[in-house]
C-alpha cells in the first residue's frame, strides 16, 4: 500500500516534470516563430513558400480588426521584353512618296530631268513614272531603291543639280520640245514634230510658243512635208465626221491644226483622222490669232 502510493506519487511527479518540459518547449518554438518573422498562412491553411524577391517590409502585419489579409503575389524579378521597334531607315525621313501632289514634287521632277532620270515635263504629281525615276537615281548612287524621296536621296540630288528655272518647272508642253527642223529656222513657221508630239510657233528661228499635239492613226496618218496655211476657220465643223474643229488652220487638203476636246479629255489614248490636234484651248486660240494665211507649216518625223 505504502509502496504503491510512493510509486504513484513518483509517476505523478515525473509526469508533472514532463508536462512542464513540454510547456517550455512549446514556448520556445513560439518565440522562435515570432523572431523568425513567419508570414501568415494564406487562406486554405497551406504554408506559403517564401519568395526570393520578398523583403521584411513585404510581410503583412495582423490587423486589430481581424485576421491579416493574404499577401499580394510577388512581383516577377524579370521584366517582360518590350515590343520590338522597326529599325530606322538608314536613308532618313521620307519627304515625298507616291500620291503626293505639290510644288516640291515638281522641283524633284525638274531636277531628275536635268540629269536624265525623268523623260518628260514636270507635272507636280508623284506617280509611277516618278517612282521609277527616283528608283533609277537611287540605284545609280548606291542607295536603297525604294522609289521614295528620303532626306539622303534629296540631299544627293540637290548636290548634283541646280535650282530649276521657271521654264524648267513649268515647261510649255508635257514632253520635251524637239530640236526644230532646219526648215523651221526662217520665216513664220508652225513647226510640228511627230517624234516629240509637240508644235512650236516660230518666227525667224525663235520659239514664240509650244504646245502638245497628237496625230492621225496608222489608217489616217497625218501627212509630212512643207505646207502653208491656206484657210482659217474659227468655228469649223467637219462635214465628213460632223465634229467641231475650233480654231482650224488648214494646210493640206482636209487636214488642219485645230483644238480637240477629245484630246483634252482622253489624251493620247485616242487619235485624229489626220489632223493635228491641240488640247490646250488657250494656246491654240492665241496661235490662231497670230498665224496669217500663207504662213509655213512643217510636219516632220
Amino acid at each position: 500500500m505504502t509502496r504503491t502510493s510512493r510509486t504513484g506519487r513518483g509517476r505523478a511527479h515525473r509526469g508533472g516534470r514532463g508536462s512542464a518540459a513540454a510547456t517550455a518547449a512549446v514556448a520556445v518554438l513560439a518565440l522562435a516563430a515570432v523572431t523568425a518573422g513567419c508570414k501568415p498562412q494564406p487562406a486554405g491553411g497551406a504554408s506559403a513558400a517564401p519568395s526570393a524577391s520578398s523583403s521584411p517590409g513585404d510581410d503583412a502585419k495582423p490587423s486589430a480588426s481581424g485576421p491579416a489579409p493574404a499577401p499580394a503575389p510577388a512581383t516577377p524579378s524579370v521584366k517582360p521584353a518590350s515590343p520590338s521597334k522597326a529599325a530606322p531607315d538608314p536613308q532618313g525621313k521620307v519627304l515625298l512618296a507616291s500620291g503626293a501632289r505639290n510644288k516640291q514634287v515638281r522641283e524633284l521632277q525638274a531636277r531628275l530631268r536635268q540629269i536624265g532620270h525623268f523623260d518628260r515635263s514636270p507635272t507636280g504629281y508623284y506617280g509611277t513614272v516618278t517612282v521609277a525615276a527616283v528608283q533609277s537615281f537611287q540605284g545609280k548612287r548606291g542607295l536603297s531603291r525604294t522609289g521614295k524621296t528620303d532626306t539622303l536621296t534629296w540631299q544627293k540630288l540637290l548636290g548634283m543639280t541646280h535650282a530649276p528655272t521657271a521654264a524648267e518647272l513649268n515647261p510649255p508642253t508635257t514632253r520635251p520640245v524637239a530640236k526644230p527642223d532646219k526648215r523651221c529656222l526662217t520665216g513664220r513657221v508652225i513647226c510640228i514634230s511627230k517624234n516629240s508630239r509637240t508644235l512650236s510657233w516660230m518666227i525667224d528661228g525663235r520659239v514664240v510658243s509650244s504646245m502638245d499635239v497628237r496625230f492621225g492613226s496608222q489608217y489616217t496618218p497625218t501627212r509630212e512635208g512643207t505646207f502653208s496655211v491656206y484657210w482659217k476657220s474659227r468655228h469649223h465643223v467637219s462635214t465628213i465626221y460632223h465634229t467641231a474643229m475650233p480654231y482650224a488652220m488648214f494646210f493640206s487638203g482636209g487636214q488642219a491644226v485645230h483644238y480637240s476636246s477629245d484630246f483634252a479629255a482622253r489624251g493620247y489614248n485616242g487619235a485624229s483622222h489626220g489632223c493635228v490636234n491641240v488640247r490646250d484651248e488657250g494656246k491654240i486660240a492665241s496661235l490662231f490669232a497670230q498665224v496669217h494665211k500663207g504662213d509655213k507649216v512643217v510636219v516632220y518625223g
